[in-house]
C-alpha cells in the first residue's frame, strides 16, 4: 500500500516543521521543510548577490540560480540542509535570513526554481511536506491537507525562545513585527500565496501543545 502524501501549511511559528517532523517519524513518513529551502536561497543570495547597498539583487539571484544545489541530508535521522556541499542548517535561521525570506520567497522564478523538485520528491509517496503553498499549488492532490494557525502573540513567544535556544540574541518586539510583515507578504504576494486550502483541515494550536497538535493531526489521518 502506498504510503500518504500530506501537506501541511500555515502561519510562521506555528510549529509546522517541529510538528511534521515528529509525525514523519511515527507514520514512517519522509519529512521535507520547504521553508527551508527558500531560507537556504536566501542565505545564499545574502552571501553572493547584494548591490552597493547591502541589500538583496534580485535579477542577479536568478541569474545565479543555476549555481545552486540545495540537498536534505540524513544526519542521525534529522534531514539537515546543504548547500553546494555547505551544512547552512544553522545560517538559515539568523535573523537576517528571516528579515529577507519573505522577499526571496514570493518571486515567481524562485518559487518556479523549486516547485518542481518538492514535487519530485513527493511522487512515489511517503512524504509530509510543510509550507505556505503545498496544498493549494505544491501538492494540490494530497492526500491530507492541514492548515496551522494560532495567535501572533503566541507565536511571537515561539519564535522568539527558539531564536534564544539557538544562541541567537533578539529583541521580542523584533520578532512580532517581523511575523506580522512576514503574514503580510506571503498573504498577499501575487505568486502562491499564504492561504488554506479549500479542503484543509485547519487547527489553531494557539492553546494547544505540541504533544497536542500532534495527536489532533493523527486523529484525521487514522480515521481512514
Amino acid at each position: 500500500m502506498k504510503k500518504p502524501v500530506i501537506a501541511i501549511d500555515g502561519y510562521s511559528s506555528t510549529g509546522k516543521s517541529s510538528i511534521s517532523k515528529v509525525i514523519a517519524d511515527k507514520l514512517g513518513l519522509i519529512h521535507l521543510d520547504t521553508g527551508a529551502l527558500y531560507r537556504g536561497v536566501t542565505w545564499f543570495a545574502l552571501q553572493t548577490c547584494k548591490d552597493e547597498n547591502g541589500t538583496i539583487d534580485l535579477n542577479q539571484l536568478f541569474s545565479s540560480l543555476e549555481k545552486i544545489q540545495l540537498e536534505f541530508k540524513n544526519d542521525e535521522g534529522e534531514l539537515v540542509l546543504y548547500l553546494n556541499h555547505k551544512d547552512i542548517s544553522k545560517e538559515i535561521r539568523t535573523n537576517e535570513v528571516s528579515d529577507n525570506v519573505s522577499l526571496v520567497a514570493k518571486q515567481k522564478e524562485v518559487r518556479d526554481f523549486l516547485l518542481q523538485s518538492q514535487r519530485n520528491l513527493a511522487e512515489k509517496g511517503g512524504i509530509i511536506m510543510d509550507g505556505r503553498d503545498i496544498g493549494t499549488v505544491v501538492l494540490p492532490n494530497a492526500d491530507f491537507k492541514f492548515f496551522l494557525t494560532a495567535s501572533i502573540d503566541e507565536r511571537t513567544k515561539r519564535r522568539y525562545n527558539e531564536l534564544l535556544s539557538l544562541g541567537i540574541e533578539a529583541d521580542e518586539q523584533q520578532v512580532k513585527e517581523n511575523l506580522i510583515e512576514r503574514d503580510k507578504i506571503d498573504s498577499e504576494r501575487e505568486i502562491a500565496p499564504l492561504k488554506q486550502a479549500d479542503d484543509a483541515i485547519v487547527i489553531d494550536n494557539t492553546h494547544m501543545t505540541k504533544r497536542e497538535t500532534i495527536e489532533s493531526i493523527l486523529s484525521y489521518i487514522h480515521k481512514i
